[in-house]
């Protein structure tokens, strides 16, 4: 099969920098910073900015950029120009009530002939790419996944990411490859697929049936993040790379909370990390203890010491 980009999905309060390195490393090849305010920007919120943080050894990424006013869109492009990100991409996907309750995100999806404004302001004032990224629509009784793309074509977007459910359905039931698929064929921008990739074999099915230009792995990454290296191998070679070892697994844990621990601060750090090392632990046996004793530590320290105990053990049961 021929190489096709691997973009880890940018997921609100987890794919920071941090974890995004983390994916890099393992062989995610496009990266895109947390969902970012447009009128945070505009108004200069300090939280906002610090999103904006991206290291020389991300690229390519892209800035999230979220709203529902075309001005703002305007303006925010314009305050960040000079940053070092590679593309913009406008969330006019995210199915959270918070988020489409003010009109942003997938609510977008509703109102086309605004979606189409946002789109050609962000154009207009941006020097670098802008890509969008969509659901299959807001419910089943209005799935509007193909006119949206050819708005969305029409109006400058260089790129569609397409999440294979609709805003009702959330994260539930079975993805529906079959929009990235109708998406693919209705325009003529590379379109990205999304959507329950959970292995290789997932990757692989999810190509052969849509032919879309890439594939982003949003849930399929928590405390996963080798599935990148083990997507690219099979593709490659057809053949399915071992699971890491406990000796790597722990070593990927204890980095990316060293790493949280310098980006965040201390304390900020270990909060962060503890729905990371829960995911990295699921699965794992007698881990139930382990993460619960996580929960309640908030010396990165002693969190270290845990799990090195509890490696130490598993490698002893093997």
């Amino acid at each position: 099969m021929p190489d096709i980009p691997l973009f880890l999905a940018p997921m609100a309060g987890i794919t920071d920098r941090p974890f995004r390195m983390i994916c890099k490393e393992m062989g995610a090849d496009i990266l895109i910073t947390e969902m970012i305010s447009t009128r945070g920007l505009f108004y200069n919120d300090q939280k906002t900015h610090k999103l904006l943080e991206i290291g020389e050894d991300e690229h390519p990424i892209g800035v999230q950029l979220f709203g529902n006013d075309p001005e703002f869109f305007s303006h925010a492009v314009k305050k960040i120009q000079d940053l070092t990100f590679d593309f913009i991409n406008i969330n006019m996907g995210c199915p959270t009530p918070k988020i489409v309750k003010n009109g942003d995100g997938c609510a977008l999806m509703k109102v086309p002939d605004l979606a189409a404004k946002i789109i050609e302001y962000t154009v207009r004032a941006s020097k670098k790419p802008v890509n969008i990224k969509i659901r299959k629509g807001w419910d089943e009784n209005s799935i509007n996944a193909v006119e949206f793309s050819i708005m969305a074509e029409k109006s400058g977007a260089s790129q569609i990411i397409v999440h294979a459910r609709t805003r009702e359905s959330f994260y539930s039931g079975k993805a529906d490859w079959d929009i990235i698929k109708k998406v693919k064929q209705a325009v003529g921008i590379p379109v990205i697929g999304n959507g329950d990739v959970f292995s290789p074999q997932d990757a692989k099915a999810m190509l052969e049936k849509t032919v879309c230009d890439g594939i982003m792995i949003g849930r399929g990454a928590l405390g996963n993040p080798w599935i990148f290296r083990e997507i690219k191998f099979f593709l490659k070679t057809g053949k399915q790379l071992p699971p890491p070892e406990m000796k790597e697994r722990l070593e990927t844990m204890l980095l990316h909370l060293d790493r949280a621990v310098e980006f965040h601060g201390e304390r900020m750090g270990v909060l962060e990390m503890r729905k990371h090392l829960a995911w990295y632990l699921k699965g794992l046996p007698h881990s139930a203890p382990v993460k619960r004793a996580i929960q309640e530590e908030k010396d990165p320290r002693q969190i270290k010491h845990i799990l090195t105990k509890f490696f130490a053990g598993i490698g002893q049961l093997q």
